[in-house]
């Protein structure tokens, strides 16, 4: 008895001198696991490689070369599937050949990395939209304008840069007739509902001769030329889509990666 209670008395005693030295009546909580870096680092699955271009504006090594300069087997009519109209110039350029009709890709795509040039005809003749006037579809619907836009006043969602009739450029860096113009854009394609409603819709960056002139931008809806735009119905993957605008408007360089 004698023992239990000088055991007592001790751990009384020692009560007493913790709490006399400030420490917690009740036990801490165990601090959590210290972080390490490698807590945070993510290793697989490995990124894929890519190998970039040489030269600046040529494609790397994932992408689809939809015009080289050397034939058209990427494209067709757009009128009624068969060979494309257009003229390949020199083994280096592409030609609209006024009033044949536009082109079309064909395969399909929905998001996707664009790259294009395109020069309006040296000879500068009209006004307006009447200046080297084409355009580039994404999934066969939505415009980003193609236009000889120097020193060319016109509507300002009609200019080159602009998503047609929809929104217009930052900026205008158009280079003269004399020059290539180059297209360089990220494309996301709209998303729909399980009953066909509209769940995102379609947005493009768009970088004109290395200037971003569409900073992702939604698009509004089909680009059309008379009327308000809509998403009139679901739709997925289409054909990339170069307009005859009955100019003879130049092209070349075009590649596309799918994202």
């Amino acid at each position: 008895m004698m023992k239990k209670t000088l055991l007592t008395a001790s751990l009384v005693a020692c009560a007493a001198a913790a709490f006399a030295q400030g420490y917690p009546s009740t036990p801490p909580a165990v601090s959590p696991m210290p972080m390490k870096p490698e807590m945070t680092e993510i290793w697989e699955p490995e990124v894929a490689t890519v190998t970039p271009a040489k030269n600046l504006g040529e494609a790397p090594s994932d992408a689809i070369i939809l015009f080289n300069g050397k034939d058209l087997s990427q494209w067709v009519s757009a009128k009624d599937g068969g060979p494309a109209p257009w003229k390949i110039v020199n083994g280096d350029y592409l030609e609209v050949v006024p009033k044949s009709g536009d082109i079309k890709t064909k395969m399909k795509f929905g998001d996707c990395q664009l790259h294009l040039e395109f020069s309006a005809p040296d000879k500068v003749e009209g006004v307006g939209q009447g200046r080297g006037n084409s355009g580039v579809f994404f999934q066969d619907r939505y415009e980003l304008q193609i236009l000889d836009s120097y020193q060319n006043r016109t509507y300002r969602n009609g200019q080159a840069g602009s998503i047609y009739k929809d929104h217009a450029p930052l900026v205008n860096p158009m280079r003269s007739p004399s020059e290539w113009n180059v297209y360089d854009v990220v494309y996301t394609a709209p998303r729909f509902k399980p009953d066909g409603r509209l769940d995102s819709p379609a947005r493009i960056t768009v970088f004109l001769n290395g200037v971003l002139v569409q900073n992702n931008t939604t698009i509004n809806g089909l680009t059309l030329y008379i009327g308000l735009h809509h998403y009139p119905e679901a739709h997925g993957e289409d054909v990339i889509h170069l307009q005859d605008h009955n100019n003879a408007t130049q092209f070349r360089n075009i590649w596309i990666r799918r994202l």
